[in-house]
Formats: structure tokens, sequence, C-alpha cells
């Protein structure tokens, strides 16, 4: 495979086409044929483009592409969300899924909001201390690795419910996956490196080979997956019923037995997706929409910026130490309620109205110095009283709806359980509940009775879709995945847009910093101010250099009109549009 990078496009390609050539001219191809400028063997890596109607961009380009084909045809952007989704479930395995959930946010171009939660819930027999050993400690590998750590999919009945809403027949939407999936893609070296590094976990955690264990794998391979093809066919077919009943739900259970997973079928036919009303609040004139608990980031990001509204924080810079400490401190916050506050709402009653009042956020910094370091053991949750992997697109189609997905599997490639048979990754989300008080999950998130375990109950979740809206008129759709990182970075990326008026593009790959209360640490990328780095550290945070986190996504309408599209430089994101 040749890589050619110039200027914000990566160009992907194979030494030989001869033989896939033969499978673009296919009967079966009915999108493929019909979109000839969409070629899996051969596709480009946009990361900014503005487009006069419409844009979509996601973690693939051939994600990207088969959603705005379908704007392209007709459809809006629920269509092309629609198609996204399943693209991403085949070309992006490692977090794009139907074996995982995700919460889908929408404003509808005449302005109605839509919140649709389609995250994962705890099967009938999980129990408060099913990760637990005979003394009570907790045992980390049962909640994050092999079925048992599975939760009840969601991704396809949210689709599904998303298709209300959209104007194509569900069939086409679903038909790009099918021939990227049936017909093979060329991977990058990015993705084969992933297939390799978990191929043993994969032999492991799965009851059989899969399509990913065939071989090692190398940049410009092809990439096909026969069996993920049939059982996007069967959700085709049959809707619903094609992957929560019938001969899919049977391979699910069967995989169950591999390692002790405990999802039935009746768990998966009682699976519903839940709609739930939007977050909203203001910041700097711009009105901010995100998505309700479980998830716990439109809550964070309504706190962190209604926490720092009354500081001049376009006059302090981006990523100076006077913002930085501002906003880690409101970061140290929000993150300290999140802990004891934010859980799945139809068990446990989340105090929203007061977390996000201006008021609350307001009293929450009274003890603020500038320029000080905060102490997370100073910095508890508020006293409230009231009656890593993941992938996020972004759509506004030409008419203004805006769509904003953010969709897991939690951990890169789920709990590595391939479903024999299905050709699927199942996700390991039960590791998101609070497996016992006070012990970390994967992303080092505290938590305690609000996200216990419980049958049927929707893990605690940090995924942060967005959108904002000015004078009434739609304007951003972002979001990222990252784990417990993903609202700050949301966090971030808007500050970044709003207070020091960069590009979206711009902010998107600026340098990132995080601080989730407990540990109490700065985490920086390694590109982040030198300067900055040292000057923290010399007003006494704990401040470490990491890899890069996040890979996030937006859509930006210009002031004339335009959709400036841009994807996150961490990965193989990838604009696309009309």
């Amino acid at each position: 495979m040749k890589l050619n990078t110039l200027s914000s496009t990566l160009k992907i390609s194979v030494l030989a086409l001869s033989s896939v050539a033969l499978s673009v001219n296919s009967n079966a191809q009915t999108f493929l044929k019909k979109h000839t400028e969409i070629n899996p063997y051969q596709y480009e890596v946009v990361k900014e483009k503005t487009f006069a109607h419409a844009a979509v961009t996601s973690a693939h380009p051939l994600a990207s592409m088969a959603g705005a084909a379908m704007m392209k045809d007709g459809g809006n952007a629920f269509d092309a969300a629609i198609a996204t989704q399943f693209a991403l479930a085949v070309v992006f395995p490692g977090a794009g899924n139907i074996g995982g959930g995700g919460f889908m946010l929408a404003r509808k171009a005449n302005g109605e909001l839509i919140g649709i939660d389609y995250r994962e819930a705890a099967p009938k027999k999980a129990t408060a201390d099913m990760y637990l050993d005979e003394k009570g400690n907790a045992i980390p590998s049962k909640s994050r690795d092999g079925a048992l750590a599975s939760g009840i999919p969601g991704s396809v009945a949210g689709m599904i419910s998303t298709h209300a809403y959209a104007k194509l027949p569900l069939a086409v939407l679903i038909e790009p996956a099918i021939e990227y999936a049936e017909f093979g893609y060329v991977i990058t070296e990015r993705e084969a490196a992933g297939l390799n590094g978990q191929r043993a976990n994969f032999l492991k955690n799965s009851s059989a080979p899969s399509a990913f264990t065939k071989k090692e794998w190398k940049a410009g391979d092809t990439l096909y997956q026969p069996e993920l093809a049939a059982t996007l066919k069967r959700i085709q077919q049959k809707g619903l019923a094609g992957f929560y009943e019938g001969e899919t739900a049977d391979y699910i259970v069967k995989e169950m037995e591999h390692t002790a997973g405990i999802i039935t079928k009746e768990d998966l036919k009682n699976y519903h997706p839940k709609f739930r009303k939007p977050i909203e609040f203001e910041y700097r004139g711009n009105h901010v929409i995100s998505f309700a608990p479980p998830s716990s980031g439109g809550i964070i990001i309504a706190q962190m910026l209604q926490m720092i509204a009354p500081f001049n924080v376009g006059a302090m810079g981006a990523n100076t130490e006077a913002s930085v400490s501002l906003m880690v401190e409101a970061q140290r916050r929000a993150y300290a309620d999140r802990a004891e506050h934010m859980g799945d709402p139809d068990y446990w009653k989340v105090p929203t109205k007061t977390l996000t009042s201006n008021e609350y956020a307001q009293d929450r910094m009274k003890d603020y110095v500038p320029g000080v370091a905060g102490s997370s053991k100073v910095t508890q949750a508020g006293q409230v009283h009231e009656s890593e992997q993941t992938t996020h697109f972004s759509v506004i189609d030409a008419e203004g709806n805006m769509v904003s997905i953010t969709t897991t599997l939690n951990d890169t490639y789920g709990n590595k359980t391939i479903v024999a048979g299905a050709g699927f990754l199942l996700n390991n989300e039960m590791d998101d509940f609070s497996v016992k008080p006070g012990v970390p999950n994967m992303y080092g998130a505290i938590g305690g009775e609000a996200n216990a375990i419980a049958p049927g109950k929707r893990m605690l979740s940090s995924m942060t879709p967005t959108l904002v809206t000015v004078n009434n008129k739609p304007y951003i759709s972002i979001g990222t995945p990252g784990g417990t990182t993903i609202p700050n970075q949301v966090y971030e990326g808007l500050v970044n847009i709003i207070d020091h008026k960069m590009t979206i593009k711009e902010a998107i790959d600026a340098p990132r910093f995080h601080h989730q209360w407990i540990p109490d640490m700065v985490a920086v990328e390694s590109d982040f101010p030198e300067t900055t780095f040292n000057a923290l550290k010399a007003k006494g945070y704990t401040v470490t250099k990491r890899g890069r986190f996040g890979r996030m996504d937006g859509v930006l309408i210009t002031k004339e009109g335009q959709r400036n599209a841009a994807g996150d430089k961490r990965g193989d994101d990838s604009v696309a549009g009309y």
C-alpha cells in the first residue's frame, strides 16, 4: 500500500487491484455500482473541507462517504447517521459496532430536540457483586475480558429507533455496510497494527477463529467479513428481529458459554432504547445541548462551562497557565460530583436540575483561588438537595438537521469476544458500573451506589454528543471518544471555538489536558506547551505527559451558511459531504 500525505489529505491505495476489481462490478453491489466515487480499495482521508449543503465526519472515510451518499440520494442527517453507524461496524471494528451501544442526540430543522439512549444494559442475571472474589475484592479481568463483561447490545435498536426520523428505507441505509463487509475494504497501517496486536486476545476470548484472526495483517490488505455481512443482511431483511431474535440471537447466546457470559434470549428480546430529555444551558450567547444521564457528559460540561463563565477566558489565551488552571479546577469539581451523584436515572435519583444550574456552578467555585493548585482531598462532591474505546460522528444536512452520535464498545475491540457465526465484537461496558464502591474502572473513574450493578440498569457513561445553536439557528455538532476524558475534550473544544476564536479544525487539533478529580493529576498530551506544563508544576499541580487521547469530529456552520467539517489529526478520521 502506498501512503502519500498531501496537505490535509491522506491517500490510501493498494498496489494490485485486479482481484477486487471484479467484485466492484458485481451485480450484488447495488450501492457501490451507484456510487462509483466510493472505492473501498482506494480512498482518501480528508481532514477538513467546507461543503455548500451537507457534511458528515467520522472515524473512517468509508463510513463518512456512506453517510454523505445517503444525503446526496435524498436522505437527511438521520439517514446519514444510520448509514455511518452501520458502516463503522465494518470498517472501524475497534469501536464502531453493532455489539455495543451509544447515544443519539439530534436537533431537527424545526427546533425539535431528540435524545435516544441506546446504551447497553445489565443482563437479568447481573448482580452487584458479580465481579468480586470470595473475599469481596474486585477482579478487574472479569468485567473487562470475555462474554461476562458484556452488557446487552443496544446499537441496532438505537439505529432502528433513529429511522423514524429518516427518509430512506432502512434496507438502503444498511447496504453500504453489507457491501464493505462482503466484498472487503483495504485496511490502513493503524488498523493492521490494531488487529495484529489483539489477535491473541481474540482467540482466547472467542469460541472460534474469525475474519480478524485469519492472518498477520499489513497495510494494504483487504479485510473480508462474510459472517458480519450475513448478520447485517438479517437486520436488513428483518429489522429488530434480525438481531435480537432468531439466528443472530442464537449465535450471541451460544457465544456466552465460552467465557461464562450471562446474556439470554430474553435479555435480547426485551431490550429497548429510551428517549431522554437533553441537557440545555447557555454559554456566552451560545445555546449548548448535550446528553442527559445515564451520560455524565452533558451535566459535566454544563457545570464546567458555567463555572468558568464569569472569567475572561479568551483574554487568558489558549493552553496558558491561567486558562488551564482555571479549567482544571472546574474539571476537579465536576468529576467529584460525577462520582457521587450520577447514574441511570431509572434506578437512581440524579439531581440534574441542581447540578446543571448556574447558581450551583457558582457556589462550587467559591473556594477557587486563581493561581493556586487545588486538592482533591479538599474538594469533594457538592452537597445537593433536590425534590477509551468509543467513536463519534457528526452530521449536519442541507435542511439544518443536526445529529451528534457517540457509540462505544468501551475498551478497544470491547471484551475481545467475536460472536462465532455472526462476525461482530461484543462490548465490555459492564466495567463502566461501579463493580465495588471506591474501586476505579479501567479509566480510573470512581463510583458508588449511584452506579452500582443491577439487572436492567444502564451503566454511567462519559459519552458527550453535543450540539450548539446561536439565535435559535444550528451552529455546531461535535463529540469524541476517549473514556472519562470525553467531557473534558468537548469542554476544551467548545472553549477553543467560543473563547479563543479557533476554527473547528484548530479547536479539534489543539493539545488537550485532563483532570478527573481522582487521581489528583493533570494529564496532558505530548505536544502540550512546555511553558504551561512547567508553570502548572511550579504552582503545585502534579502534571504528567501521555499519548494522544480522543478523536474529536465536528461540523460547524459558517457565517455564509456552509458546512465546515473537520476530522481529528489523531486518527484516520475523515469528512465527506456535498
